[in-house]
């Protein structure tokens, strides 16, 4: 196994593939040799296991992966990679890489190509700029996988796993709440990562429900309402909820107080229950 979490190798390979890391991909790779194996452990890779991977950089991660899982298939949209891991990842003959870009990637269909009788997990490694796209983008899917491990801007794993219902919480954290569990592992300093980003990381793991915990007629109107509620947070949810649906005041005030919720409140104040009542009752 290539020793990709050494500084001095790194330079070496990507200076023979003339790469150069690209600020628009959000690319930094981890140089930090404790960090891949304990994320390949907590993912739940291991026999029987089928994994995906977003962004495998130059394969620290995946190597590790490789080693625990039966499978694992490796989204990487920068091509310019795509020699580098053919490279690094020589010695695996259970590894794929599909040079897509994840968020326009069939993950369903990918799944039931490559994973066929196996469980699956998802672990990755996300550039900043990406992380709610992608994540809601696997949740939203209603992928057959069992968890979600990724690294993410520590700021933001701080409000996914927030409790829903208070001051740090968001659109975010409750749409990741009502398809999951979401728990935070460990952090990583921005001195693990090759070039450094500017702000600290954190692990976080999102144990997927096999069925939502939360029964609605329309699951499409909860999340619209969600995204309304806190389109505008320092404004009560009354306000925003109308504003953002397009909806008379009235009408919403009325639903709120049948919902049991305060026209006042805000939004990072409401419950998961509170937020599915309203769904019930709001006419769009």
């Amino acid at each position: 196994m290539k020793k990709l979490s050494d500084i001095g190798t790194i330079k070496e390979l990507l200076s023979r593939y003339g790469f150069s890391f690209s600020k628009g991909l959000g690319q930094n790779f981890l140089v930090n040799p404790s960090v891949c194996p304990r994320m390949a452990e907590y993912s739940g890779a291991g026999e029987g296991v089928g994994v995906i991977e977003i962004g495998p950089g130059i394969g620290v991660l995946t190597q590790e992966l490789c080693e625990l899982a039966d499978k694992v298939v490796a989204v990487e949209i920068d091509k310019r990679l795509i020699p580098v891991l053919g490279e690094t990842l020589a010695e695996y003959d259970n590894v794929r890489i599909v040079n897509e870009d994840v968020l326009k990637l069939d993950l369903n269909k990918l799944i039931a190509e490559e994973f066929a009788g196996k469980r699956v997990v998802v672990c990755a490694n996300l550039p900043y700029y990406i992380t709610s796209p992608v994540i809601m983008k696997l949740l939203e899917d209603k992928l057959p996988v069992e968890a979600i491990t990724v690294m993410v801007q520590k700021e933001a794993a701080q409000r996914i796993c927030a409790e829903v219902g208070t001051r740090q919480s968001g659109a975010v954290t409750v749409a990741v709440n009502f398809y999951s569990k979401p728990e935070l592992l460990f952090s990583v300093s921005a001195g693990s990562f090759m070039p450094a980003p500017k702000v600290d990381s954190a692990v976080i793991r999102l144990n997927v429900y096999s069925e939502p915990p939360y029964s609605l007629s329309d699951d499409s109107k909860f999340f619209r309402v969600v995204r309304a509620a806190f389109s505008q947070r320092r404004k009560t949810v009354l306000n925003s909820i109308s504003s953002s649906l397009g909806l008379e005041k009235a009408v919403v005030n009325g639903v709120l107080l049948e919902s049991g919720v305060n026209p006042q409140a805000r939004a990072e104040s409401l419950s998961m229950d509170d937020f599915c009542a309203i769904a019930e009752r709001i006419p769009i």
